[in-house]
């Protein structure tokens, strides 16, 4: 492990080609958010043109599946072959994924098609973080990601609207052409701003561990989509599935603990935060997207809403969802607590999804309005701050192995709710549609055309139609009433989640010393771990005010906080010019020329003409005011497993020189 230059400084890009690389980002980032939320509204009406109900809940479960599998190997490919390569590539799987989605003539194509798509998708979802992270300095990232928050809030509104205004003004089709304009200016941007560098480095790449995680998550959301339905539970098919996910685990934990680079290390599991936080956020991701995708079915079928109608009538889950997400990151970053915010949230979101299952053919716009509210206020409180607690409580070795599983888990169960609720719900609305059956539910209208499709609902008898709704909407409510027991299980693993005081700042810290973009952002190494940690104490460091860190430190050897601002200044470089030094920190010369004499007076340091010289006593005192700073930095990294190493103490060491002596605010006053 060597560390990383304290001198260095990152080489920044032109602002205006900072921006035209990130409106490139935010246009892929774009396509990846709204293909989540944009197909929903659009499924009752492509379950009518095409058929097939029974495997509704696939043409969901087959983008996610394949998005979770390939998120992690695209981030390791891009280390390989250049992330500007690999970005290109995804975004030309994704056109080709919609296009071949929007030409499907069966249910069967669309969710082939769809696993192409998420294929592209996952990898746009990674290389898009990953890219921003090497181009913006650290000091300007919290605004950029901010604005990619945004882009999930607005596709979350706005992919429900658009796909019903699609569906209702020209066709199905389009929720998934509308990718290609937005899709082809975004990579004719990413490939005219994006550099190409080169490198010799080549890490170790776990494929094994790559390949048999992918293979436990597919057999996973098969046995739990096909179990029960297509497949018997006790047929060889699902014994197979079983054996394959089993098997798996054993090879996957075989192959992790000698991988020298593994995907996911074993020993996180040790940690508690992370442990805990992977079963939330998995149970937590079961119940979202499970519930979240049978809501337009409710609105279209049992409400007989438009495809715009019911984007609409979801709006206010959407709405809660951002108030509650942007005021809990707003109270953390002040009071540094986290614990409070799951517990509330899993608690919150579990009564929403009661609420939910209490819907039927008599409930009201303004109260299914509010139920939809109160689930999305619920999880709007739980899903980043589990990533926080986790990036707080483990090493800083495992910072991004650590994030990317705990994202891991709650895609995972993200897939498997989807997967499981569409069982539910396809043998309810079959076992449903098989009793009680009118005397006039015949051909389009009998059971078997009607659970297939509901395009001919419209033209039955009366009876048959509230035949139907009553069985819809019988197995709807299991399926949100089946979300319950999941949400609960996930409020009572909050209590069991360790609260560790935050260490880190909510916004970026000044220069980030050995990262240089222009050597990094198309072909970027793995952040070492002491780059990692000097992101951290750059973050914490610039949470305080610059003269304010000249407060703390100059009080142990009793001087004013502009004194000690020049002296470690002029003890660094041994000699300082008055005007340079007034330049650089937007001050009067008549000012800091005061703060020099003052200096003088007490034996520091000496000044002829424009020239202020450090004596020998100045530097005694210099080096016990960067001792001071260094032993405030000391404590802070103690907290870390291996803070204690040489390196990391190296690095304190060169990050105190870098902290005092390169501010450039400088004194008011001696």
């Amino acid at each position: 492990m060597t560390a990383p230059s304290a001198e260095a400084e990152p080489q920044t890009l032109p602002q205006a080609r900072v921006w035209a690389i990130f409106g490139g980002l935010m246009l892929a980032m774009l396509l990846a958010a709204l293909d989540q939320t944009i197909v929903a509204t659009a499924l009752p009406t492509i379950v009518s043109d095409l058929g097939g109900a029974e495997h509704l809940s696939w043409v969901v479960t087959s983008y996610m599946l394949a998005s979770t599998a390939t998120t992690v190997l695209w981030g390791k490919l891009g280390d390989l072959f250049g992330r500007k390569t690999l970005f290109i590539a995804c975004i030309l799987i994704f056109l080709v994924g919609s296009i071949l989605s929007g030409t499907s003539q069966t249910m069967g194509q669309l969710i082939a098609w769809r696993a192409v798509q998420g294929v592209g998708g996952g990898g746009l979802m990674v290389l898009s973080q990953a890219i921003i992270g090497d181009v913006v300095p650290p000091r300007d990232r919290g605004r950029y990601q901010g604005l990619f928050g945004a882009v999930f809030g607005v596709s979350s509104v706005a992919g429900p609207l658009l796909g019903g205004f699609f569906v209702d003004n020209l066709d199905w089709r389009w929720v998934f052409y509308v990718n290609i304009p937005v899709g082809i200016i975004a990579l004719v941007v990413v490939a005219s701003v994006l550099p190409r560098i080169t490198t010799a480095a080549r890490p170790r790449i776990d494929y094994a561990g790559i390949i048999l995680l992918a293979t436990i998550s597919t057999a996973i959301v098969l046995l739990t989509s096909l179990g029960g339905t297509t497949w018997e539970w006790s047929s060889a098919p699902v014994y197979a599935m079983i054996a394959l996910a089993v098997g798996g685990l054993v090879a996957f934990v075989a192959v992790e603990r000698r991988a020298p680079e593994p995907v996911l290390p074993l020993h996180l599991f040790r940690n508690r935060v992370f442990s805990v936080s992977a079963v939330i956020g998995f149970a937590v991701g079961f119940a979202m997207f499970g519930a979240i995708t049978y809501l337009p079915l409710y609105l279209q079928t049992v409400k007989g809403s438009t495809p715009t109608e019911s984007g609409l009538e979801m709006t206010p889950m959407m709405l809660g969802l951002l108030i509650t997400s942007i005021g809990s990151g707003q109270l953390i970053s002040r009071t540094g607590r986290y614990k409070v915010f799951p517990i509330a949230g899993t608690a919150v979101t579990t009564v929403g999804l009661f609420l939910l299952s209490l819907m039927d053919q008599g409930t009201t716009t303004l109260q299914a309005g509010l139920s939809m509210f109160v689930f999305g206020a619920g999880l709007g409180m739980v899903t980043q701050v589990l990533v926080i607690a986790v990036q707080n409580a483990v090493s800083y070795r495992d910072l991004g192995t650590a994030t990317s599983g705990t994202t891991y888990f709650r895609t995972i169960g993200s897939s498997v709710g989807v997967a499981v609720f569409g069982t539910i719900f396809a043998n309810r609305l079959a076992a449903e549609a098989a009793t009680s059956v009118p005397d006039a539910a015949q051909g389009v209208c009998g059971p078997a055309a009607l659970t297939a499709s509901t395009q001919g609902l419209a033209q039955c008898p009366p009876d048959v139609q509230t035949w139907f709704l009553d069985a819809y909407t019988t197995s709807l409510h299991l399926v949100f009433l089946g979300a319950v027991p999941v949400a609960a299980l996930a409020f009572l693993l909050t209590w069991l989640l360790p609260e560790v005081e935050l260490r880190t700042a909510t916004r970026g810290g000044d220069a980030e010393a050995g990262h240089a973009t222009g050597a990094t952002f198309a072909l970027p190494s793995s952040r070492t771990s002491l780059e990692e940690l000097r992101m951290i104490l750059w973050r914490r460091v610039g949470r305080r005010d610059p003269l304010r860190v000249y407060d703390l430190v100059a009080q142990d050897v009793g001087l004013s906080p502009g004194q000690a601002w020049m002296l470690t200044r002029v003890s660094l470089k041994r000699t300082r010019e008055v005007p340079l030094m007034a330049e650089h920190a937007g001050r009067a010369e008549g000012t800091v020329r005061a703060v020099a004499d003052s200096l003088v007076t007490r034996g520091l340091v000496t000044v002829d003409g424009d020239t202020v010289r450090a004596l020998p006593a100045g530097d005694v005192v210099a080096e016990q005011i960067r001792e001071a700073e260094r032993e405030r930095l000391r404590r802070y990294v103690a907290e870390w497993p291996g803070g204690d190493e040489p390196e990391v103490t190296q690095l304190v060491d060169q990050l105190t020189r870098q902290i005092l002596a390169d501010r450039t605010t400088g004194p008011s006053g001696g």
